[in-house]
């Protein structure tokens, strides 16, 4: 009797009690649902200013796109180790296909000097972000020797700015790029000549055009009256330098007598 009459109690106790709804209600007027809602208001409030903002101020607003999209450009554009190796390899072999003699030495000493550290492994690429550089270290990163594995005598972080040998930006190695600049003008060549010879300046427009006008008429066929105009002009101007050098042998004579 005792026991039926429990049983009895809790049923009508729990058909007495009032329903708490879905699970997705449940989930929703729970603590971490409230937080959520709270947080997606305060991100729907945010974006709502950004916009009313951007639209008041579109100069503004204008700079600061143009700004987080050049960041995301330097980002997406910012050159790997791969392509440091390949445009290494790449100046190696353009420089290869000249002769000793005409390449610059400062172009092929950087480059040999890149290559060196390349096959002895010292060669390190770090990135920052927006840019990339290239440095050297003292070791391989396989070596197993003490030195190179020990923390305590590696090299600090502030001798970095010493050891950096290119920097690469926007595509870009700028460094390997400006030594490569004029890579087939031997310098020493011009070295001993003087000023007015070792320094060159471009020719005007009106130079450039004669010069253009003249490679155009020598491809043009002659005439035969051309052929003997210019004879002419030839024995003519034989004529004048025999009687110049005749005036001139002449007038030694006069002045012995």
């Amino acid at each position: 009797m005792a026991a039926s009459w429990v049983i009895k109690r809790w049923c009508s106790s729990a058909a007495a009690a009032p329903g708490t709804g879905t699970r997705w209600e449940r989930i929703r007027n729970s603590r971490a649902g409230v937080w959520v809602r709270s947080l997606l208001s305060d991100y729907k409030d945010a974006c709502r200013e950004v916009f009313v903002d951007a639209y008041k101020r579109p100069v503004k607003a204008t700079v600061y796109l143009s700004l987080l999209g050049g960041i995301g450009a330097c980002c997406y554009s910012n050159p790997d180790d791969s392509s440091f190796h390949a445009n290494l390899l790449e100046t190696s072999n353009q420089l290869a296909l000249l002769s000793p003699w005409i390449r610059s030495g400062t172009s092929d000493g950087h480059v040999q000097s890149l290559l060196k550290l390349r096959n002895e492994g010292q060669l390190r690429y770090a990135s920052l972000g927006l840019v990339s550089v290239i440095y050297s270290s003292d070791y391989d990163p396989d070596s197993s020797l003490y030195e190179a594995r020990c923390s305590a005598i590696s090299v600090p972080w502030a001798e970095l700015p010493k050891r950096v040998l290119d920097v690469g930006f926007a595509g870009h190695w700028w460094v390997l790029a400006n030594k490569m600049k004029d890579y087939d003008i031997n310098e020493e060549e011009f070295k001993h000549l003087p000023p007015n010879l070792a320094s060159t300046a471009p020719p005007t427009p009106r130079e450039t055009e004669q010069n253009e006008r003249l490679h155009e008429e020598s491809w043009k066929p002659l005439t035969i009256e051309e052929v003997e105009q210019k004879e002419e002009d030839s024995k003519q101007e034989a004529m004048e330098e025999d009687t110049q050098s005749g005036e001139k042998t002449q007038t030694p004579a006069k002045t012995q007598v």
